[in-house]
């Protein structure tokens, strides 16, 4: 379905295609009717599928085709992290480029400057605000966000805001919220707990799924099995084994991420680092020289394994086994974007193998287990059942390597 099928305003128009759209999603093509008819909608949806667009388009074209009230803000879109909410701000400035729609991005980390604008804008109104749950809260309990016009909510990642316990505080955003308003809530997965959000903030819903529980058939997915002291001489050597567009590679806590980039930048690797201890003004810049190709290589801790969208990653590199399924394939979904092919590498040492046999479970099949080589001594067979769930060995013969060596 073509995006001019839509009925969308000429204007709008002009910036999707300024934006290098023409073709909607599947989710676009049965999100967007239902927002312009104004519908609630539950949608289950991951990064990668469109979903971005599927609420800005038509918030855009309604904002651009209804009388409005200057003093309040018109639409509210609560995002998890501020990452996100910058790249949906950015989103936004570019299909709004041709109208006169405001939007303004509302997170934690900014200057005094930051606060000021941000206070300015939702005191005064605006368009459409994207905002992390925290520092929108922070605002409100100012007392001057203007709230009084507000038709339009959203809660994008709505899974992922719960995992990271921000309940109370989108609550309490509600809360303050015109009951009288259209809800839109998006969800990579729609556990229990999601289904009761959506009970208590949504009207009737309409529902939309588009599943992507499994990785895209372009990746091609390897595992090493190694020791945990073979893992960065391992990535040195694949590093230099073979030219990537660009890597992305995460570990499970910033101190892996910090210890890695060092040992990569020692062997004069073009090589960054984004995790939490940074200033958010570094993790930007960072981000930008990555997506320009200025750095071609970023370690990232999880912050990064949703709604990140870079379409020219050609390796993503799992230093630690993911914490489970769902975190492996948003990880591995950074890779084999906008129609291109990928390689997802994953290390496993003998303490993450019950983790991996998990993942294994959910994809439906095994992850095809390429040999270390040689020069980096003997590695542990891959055996997760004679590991206990902690990591340690079971009870019994230590299981012999049977890893076959690959030819070069």
């Amino acid at each position: 379905m073509k995006f001019k099928d839509f009925g969308f305003d000429n204007r709008l128009l002009e910036g999707i295609e300024a934006s290098g759209y023409d073709e909607a999603t599947p989710v676009q093509e049965q999100v967007i009717p239902l927002v312009l008819a104004g519908k609630d909608v539950i949608a289950s949806a991951q990064t990668g599928t469109g979903k971005t667009a599927a609420f800005l388009l038509p918030l855009i074209n309604n904002i651009i085709s209804s009388p409005l009230n200057q003093q309040s803000i018109t639409a509210l879109v609560i995002v998890p992290t501020r990452e996100l909410a910058i790249q949906i701000a950015q989103h936004m400035e570019g299909l709004s480029y041709f109208t006169s729609v405001s939007s303004i991005a509302v997170y934690g980390g900014g200057d005094g400057n930051a606060f000021v604008q941000e206070k300015k804008a939702l005191s005064a109104g605006a368009d459409v605000v994207i905002c992390t749950p925290g520092k929108m809260l922070a605002h409100i309990n100012m007392g001057y966000v203007k709230f009084q016009g507000l038709q339009y909510l959203v809660l994008d990642e709505a899974d992922r805001m719960l995992d990271m316990g921000f309940y109370d505080d989108i609550m309490r955003i509600i809360h303050a919220l015109p009951r009288k308003r259209q809800n839109l809530l998006f969800s990579a997965t729609m556990p229990h707990k999601i289904r009761e959000l959506a009970r208590t903030i949504l009207h009737q819903p309409e529902e939309v799924s588009i599943s992507i529980s499994k990785p895209n058939e372009k990746i091609t997915q390897l595992a090493y099995v190694v020791y945990e002291t073979q893992k960065i001489p391992l990535v040195k050597y694949i590093l230099h084994q073979k030219s990537f567009t660009s890597v992305l590679i995460f570990c499970s806590s910033k101190q892996s991420v910090k210890q890695l980039t060092r040992d990569l930048k020692r062997t004069n690797l073009p090589v960054d680092e984004i995790h939490s201890d940074l200033e958010q003004d570094k993790r930007e810049e960072v981000l930008m020289h990555f997506k320009s190709g200025r750095i071609q290589i970023l370690v990232a801790t999880d912050i990064l394994s949703r709604g990140i969208d870079i379409d020219n990653i050609g390796m993503v590199l799992n230093y630690d086994v993911p914490h489970d399924g769902e975190d492996y394939v948003h990880r591995i979904g950074r890779t084999a974007r906008a129609a291109a092919e990928g390689t997802a590498i994953t290390f496993v040492s003998e303490r993450e193998q019950r983790k991996l046999a998990a993942i294994e479970k959910l994809l439906g099949k095994p992850v095809p287990k390429v040999a270390v080589p040689e020069q980096f001594g003997e590695a542990p067979a891959y055996n997760p059942n004679a590991f206990s769930s902690s990591g340690g060995q079971r009870n019994g013969p230590r299981p012999q390597n049977t890893q076959r060596r690959t030819p070069r």
